[in-house]
C-alpha cells in the first residue's frame, strides 16, 4: 500500500505554446488524487528532469504538438537515466504519428496517448504502472 500520494510532474517542452491538453489532463490526475506539479509552457528537457528529480516524482507527462518528439524525448530520457530516475514513468501525450511510437518506447517512453484518449485511459495507465514507493 502506497504511503502517499502518485506524484506527476506535467510539462510542455520546446516552443510548443498550446497548452488546454495539459492542464486538463493536470486536472484529471489532481481529481483522481494524484499530487500534480505542472512546469508550464516552453520546458527544455534539463529544466524538466530538474524539476522531476527536486520534486521527486513518480511520473512525468509530456504535452507536446510541436513534432518534435524525437528529439525531445529520447533526450529527457537520457537524462532520466543519467540522473538514476530510471523508476520514474515517462508518458506522453499529443500529435505523434504511429510510426514513430515504438521508437519512443525503446528511448524509455512508458506510453504514448494520441487525441481521443480519455483522461480515465491516462489515469488508469499511471496507476497501474508507477512503481510502488513509500
Amino acid at each position: 500500500m502506497r504511503d502517499r500520494k502518485i506524484r506527476v510532474l506535467v510539462a510542455k517542452p520546446g516552443l510548443d505554446g498550446h497548452d488546454r491538453g495539459a492542464k486538463i489532463v493536470a486536472r484529471a490526475l489532481r481529481d483522481a488524487g494524484m499530487e500534480v506539479i505542472y512546469t508550464g509552457l516552453r520546458q527544455t528537457p534539463e529544466q524538466i528532469v530538474t524539476a522531476s528529480l527536486q520534486e521527486d516524482v513518480d511520473a512525468i507527462g509530456i504535452s507536446i504538438l510541436s513534432g518534435a518528439h524525437n528529439t525531445i524525448l529520447p533526450k529527457i530520457c537520457e537524462l532520466l537515466r543519467a540522473h538514476g530516475l530510471d523508476d520514474v514513468l515517462l508518458v506522453v501525450g499529443g500529435i505523434i504519428p504511429d510510426e514513430d511510437i515504438p521508437g519512443l518506447k525503446q528511448a524509455g517512453v512508458g506510453e504514448v496517448f494520441q487525441p481521443g484518449t480519455s483522461t480515465q485511459e491516462i489515469v488508469e495507465f499511471i496507476r497501474s504502472h508507477v512503481k510502488q514507493r513509500a
